[in-house]
């Protein structure tokens, strides 16, 4: 899996965990959702992203999206 395709994955299990811990659990977990969602949108206006950076330091190959 290249970068984008990890960073697309964990967003998406961030969601979804945050999602149902905010319904099983406390409705306060929609902050982190919203965060997320929030951190997706400069990403795709800016190109940066932390998680992108750090898998890129780690060595995962690049995709085309976070260069």
């Amino acid at each position: 899996m290249n970068i984008d395709r990890v960073v697309f994955a964990v967003a998406g299990c961030f969601v979804l965990s945050s999602v149902l811990l905010s319904i099983y659990h406390n409705p306060n977990w929609l902050w982190f959702t919203g965060f997320v969602g929030l951190n997706l949108f400069q990403a795709g206006f800016t190109g940066f992203c932390p998680l992108a950076k750090i898998l890129k330091a780690v060595g995962v190959e690049p995709g085309h999206a976070f260069k």
